[in-house]
């Protein structure tokens, strides 16, 4: 059974033509002619997810482990207005969204119709193309090589951008018939190579690069959030052996290393004037996503160095607005041309470096000392069930974190090396956290457990993620409940205003009820004996089981922000 709208048929098989083989379709009578298609489709798997905007987020789950392009369709009016959180994310993420809307056709838009809106170029300061087509059924005419050419556009750039798109699909009724067969379109001369050529050309600008590189003392090299990669991993490593390379990573840049600094706050929070000063890099090189940790941004913004470099394939970032070179090129191709070039005189140069890169792995020893000592003798709070959590996470997991606190304090926390760990920092946003962790968990369900650690505003924000049929059954959730926005406790602003209650939103609600009606198994934990004890603790919760599982930590609200802020001053 095939849809017998020609345009249908032209999006279908363009999809599985740039090999998209899995789509995301929200219930609608308006998208008909696709949900019939792809679902019928027997190289493209198809799955339901009843809200649109946990339906972008799921899809965009996927594709981020994927790290191939998911489609996702809707019907008209403004179920597609709700996939926009997402697209938005994908879009500061680099991940790959094909958004596929059914639409009416032009002559019902603005006349009063049901369920329609201006749907065309909805999206265009988030995605890289908007693809509006025409229902037509000459197959010969320009209007149909317009679309065939509009969509093949669309893919094209999802795939070699690694960024959402979106295709405006309208239909007239009728919209259920069918045929038998899917007629075969030729995208052929329309799928190209995908492989990036983006290698930084410029001989004479890169021999300027080295020799400022082999020249200057204090080097810094700053990773954002980045998927897991063995070859960046190793050439960061090389590059670590000069004594004048700092590099600092966070929890999302999934690399590890006993000479990178990895809780940046926990080095930088406590320095004075004068340290800033000693720390500031003469070279900067930037690369990966965004940047969790708020106290570097300001320092590098204060403290600029001499001369910034940001290596991506797609697009420059200023972040510290000092941006004085944008390598365009592969991260782990222009750091390996640097490795191999590097100098490691023995010279003056030399020894003034030893004292940088030294004095700051010393720093990050004692650091780490401190907080070990504090954590010993801390109370249950936050902080403490943060560490208790993390060192229960079973190795080789996926884990999956939600934004504002809970992403923050995993920076404080060296994470176990065999996890790969995921946060949706594209815009920082609370919402579609569990979604996008839930379409992570199902993308790798054959390969590793996933992990989703979340606040209990998050969880509530996004608690129709529960409502999908595609949960694996060993995926795990971890709310750490302490009945509203902990952070606005922390952050010194939202304290001075009398409007407290609507920034931390206080609340009693618990996860309980959602739990029995998603059919997920659910144990409430109180105080740090619940958590490690061998029944219902964490040794229990990762236990084999039918069901995927909730556990819900409640801590206590009016010390969490306290037990922080004498971490710090300890520190």
């Amino acid at each position: 059974m095939y849809p017998k709208k020609e345009l249908a048929q032209l999006v279908i098989s363009a999809c599985h033509q740039f090999h998209i083989d899995t789509v995301i379709i929200s219930p609608g009578s308006r998208n008909a002619p696709l949900t019939i298609g792809f679902s019928n489709h027997p190289k493209i798997e198809t799955l339901s997810v009843v809200d649109e905007r946990c339906a972008a987020f799921f899809a965009l789950g996927i594709a981020q482990q994927k790290r191939k392009p998911v489609a996702m369709i809707c019907s008209s009016g403004s179920a597609l207005l709700n996939y926009y959180p997402a697209i938005a994310e994908a879009f500061y993420s680099n991940i790959p969204l094909v958004v596929i809307s059914a639409d009416r056709p032009k002559h019902l838009i603005d006349i009063g119709d049901g369920q329609t809106i201006r749907q065309e170029n909805v999206f265009e300061n988030h995605v890289l193309f908007s693809a509006n087509l025409t229902e037509s059924t000459n197959k010969s005419g320009n209007q149909f090589i317009q679309n065939k050419t509009l969509v093949s556009k669309a893919l094209q750039i999802a795939i070699s951008k690694k960024a959402p798109v979106h295709i405006n699909v309208p239909f007239d009724e009728p919209l259920y018939e069918t045929v038998d067969d899917l007629k075969m379109i030729d995208f052929s001369e329309n799928l190209e190579e995908n492989n990036q050529n983006t290698n930084f050309q410029d001989a004479k600008n890169y021999q300027k690069l080295i020799e400022i590189w082999n020249t200057s003392s204090k080097k810094m090299i700053l990773v954002g959030s980045h998927f897991p990669e063995d070859e960046l991993q190793a050439v960061l490593t090389d590059l670590a052996d000069n004594q004048s390379v700092l590099v600092f990573t966070e929890t999302t840049s999934n690399l590890y290393h006993l000479k990178f600094i990895n809780s940046i706050d926990k080095l930088i929070i406590p320095l004075n004037e004068a340290d800033f000063s000693a720390l500031r890099p003469a070279v900067l090189i930037t690369l990966g996503g965004m940047v969790i940790s708020k106290k570097i941004k300001q320092f590098l913004r204060k403290y600029t160095p001499e001369n910034h470099w940001h290596i991506d394939e797609f697009k420059p970032m200023d972040t510290y607005q000092c941006l004085s070179e944008f390598v365009q090129e592969k991260p782990v191709y222009f750091l390996r041309k640097l490795a191999n070039q590097q100098e490691n005189k023995v010279s003056e140069l030399a020894e003034i470096s030893n004292i940088y890169q030294q004095k700051w792995l010393v720093k990050k020893q004692e650091r780490h000392q401190k907080h070990q000592q504090y954590l010993a003798n801390c109370e249950y709070s936050d902080l403490k069930v943060f560490e208790t959590v993390l060192k229960a996470i079973p190795n080789n997991s996926q884990l999956q974190i939600s934004n504002s606190s809970i992403i923050r304090y995993s920076q404080l926390f060296d994470t176990n090396k065999t996890l790969q760990i995921f946060c949706n920092r594209g815009t920082s946003g609370i919402d579609g956290s569990t979604s996008t962790a839930i379409g992570a968990g199902f993308a790798t369900k054959t390969i590793k457990k996933t992990t989703f650690i979340t606040g209990d505003l998050s969880f509530f924000y996004d608690s129709n993620a529960l409502w999908n049929t595609n949960i694996p059954t060993d995926f795990r959730i971890i709310i750490i409940n302490n009945a509203g926005g902990g952070i606005f406790r922390f952050i010194p602003g939202p304290s001075t205003t009398n409007a407290t209650n609507y920034f931390e939103t206080p609340h009693h609600l618990t996860a309980e009820h959602l739990a029995k009606m998603y059919d997920f198994e659910y144990t409430a934990i109180s105080n740090l004996e619940e958590l490690t004890t061998e029944l219902n603790g964490l040794n229990d919760f990762y236990a084999e089981s039918g069901k995927p599982k909730i556990m819900e930590v409640f801590t206590p609200k009016e010390i969490n922000d306290v037990v922080l802020k004498n971490y710090f001053k300890n520190l």
